[in-house]
């Protein structure tokens, strides 16, 4: 398989075939993001024979192993939602030829990329299998997108997102939190909730910031430029976005930069998630948290 670089999937990817159709970032100018510095290059898209070779060799492991059958692919790389229609329905007509059990096609996505595509493109895109994009919105804190230059603000999301609701697009959201520094945490949650409570997303996922020495965020930082939140003050605005969201959706903080994981379905289980967090707020130090986060050596 052609693979380039770390390949990053959403935690509820695990089950999915992983097929490189891009790798890196087209944006590639989040102030905290570091995980495709190990690549030579920002943004490649695959060949597509590069692309045809891996699903016939998934083809032929499947055979091989009997009773293994993919019902859906991820494509890997920071945003290959960006890729223009046509070559995004080659990929699919490729996929359902080599792997016919596949029912769903996913993705990493920008709401930028969600732009470039008009309505009956987006539509063309579901019947094609495209389902369950997984965006990293961050935050609904138009001034912490600006300062992580994000490239789009809130309106934009919610802009964007609407149209996928209206084609049929499922969708996930990456939220961020810390992104809105040290102060401002509850805040940035109340806006994220807000923005999130017009929309009608699947999951909303929460990642704890983990800042490394060779982002741009830990330049801004030594000059002064911005504050992190304590460990303690991200689980209170944890605790803040649980509270305030007022869809249906589920709700997990998975990811490895998540000191306690938990997950949980709203508006179901909200009491067992704000129990759980306030159990972690008034029971764990920040001392004990801070350790976790200088330990964690790679997202």
């Amino acid at each position: 398989m052609h693979y380039t670089g770390t390949i990053w999937r959403p935690p509820y990817e695990v089950s999915s075939l992983l097929l490189e159709v891009t790798a890196g970032c087209t944006h590639h100018k989040c102030k905290f993001c570091t995980l495709y510095n190990d690549l030579p290059f920002p943004f490649r898209m695959s060949p597509a024979e590069d692309i045809e070779t891996d699903l016939k060799e998934t083809a032929k492991t499947m055979k091989l192993w009997q009773g293994t059958a993919y019902r859906r692919t991820f494509l890997t790389g920071a945003n290959p939602f960006v890729l223009k229609t046509e070559k995004l329905l080659e990929i699919a007509d490729l996929i359902k030829k080599y792997i016919p059990s596949c029912n769903t096609i996913g993705c990493f996505a920008r709401v930028t990329d969600v732009t470039l595509k008009t309505d009956k493109e987006l539509t063309k895109l579901r019947q094609a299998g495209y389902d369950g994009l997984t965006i990293g919105m961050e935050t609904g804190d138009d001034d912490a997108l600006r300062f992580m230059n994000k490239g789009y603000l809130a309106t934009d999301i919610v802009t964007q997102c609407r149209r996928l609701d209206k084609a049929g697009i499922h969708y996930s959201f990456f939220y961020l939190t810390g992104i809105s520094g040290a102060g401002r945490g509850e805040t940035g949650a109340e806006l994220t909730a807000e923005l999130c409570n017009q929309l009608h997303p699947a999951l909303i996922g929460a990642n704890m910031l983990t800042i490394y020495p060779d982002s741009e965020l830990y330049q801004e930082i030594q000059k002064g430029n911005w504050n992190e939140e304590s460990e303690l003050e991200k689980y209170k605005e944890v605790r803040t976005l649980v509270d305030k969201l007022e869809i249906p959706v589920t709700f997990a903080a998975l990811g490895a930069s998540n000191a306690f994981q938990i997950v949980g379905n709203l508006p179901r289980d909200k009491q067992k998630l704000l129990a759980a967090l306030d159990k972690i707020i008034t029971g764990v130090s920040e001392e004990e948290l801070r350790h976790y986060r200088k330990n964690l050596k790679h997202l």
